[in-house]
């Protein structure tokens, strides 16, 4: 078998509650994508990589080794997230954004268009990044990136 056919294929994985997920290979570094998600075919995702149903990420988007999206992140173009980075369920991540190595992000976390989120940083769920600020979340409106 070819490592173009190895790429295209489906494998299924067992999680730990014992749901059964279908991942495919990206064709673009060969990261594991759930069949559900959207991955851009300019985008790269690392061989390393997992990402969860219900997520898009835009073209020109790069995912280092070790990567985590969870489901339902939304990640735009040219975002850079670098490796052993964790995005937590329903992230959104604006264009031209960079994500720092080990960086863990809770979920719904919003980083704005060009923000930067720095190495080993700890974001907790439902915080607004803007312009390397945080911002806490407010009630009584919706944020985007």
């Amino acid at each position: 078998m070819t490592d173009t056919e190895v790429r295209g294929c489906a494998v299924q994985i067992e999680s730990v509650d014992g749901a059964v997920r279908r991942y495919r290979r990206h064709p673009n570094g060969g990261g594991l994508v759930e069949v559900s998600a959207t991955v851009a075919e300019s985008a790269t995702v690392h061989e390393s990589a997992y990402v969860e149903s219900g997520s898009v990420l835009g073209d020109g988007t790069h995912v280092g080794p070790g990567c985590w999206i969870e489901s339902g992140a939304r990640i735009g173009t040219d975002v850079t997230v670098g490796q052993n980075a964790h995005l937590g369920s329903g992230s959104r991540i604006g264009d031209g954004a960079r994500i720092g190595a080990n960086a863990r992000l809770g979920a719904g976390v919003v980083v704005a268009t060009g923000a930067r989120v720095a190495i080993d940083a700890r974001v907790a769920d439902r915080v607004v990044v803007l312009s390397g600020r945080r911002r806490a979340p407010r009630s009584d409106f919706e944020t985007a990136a």
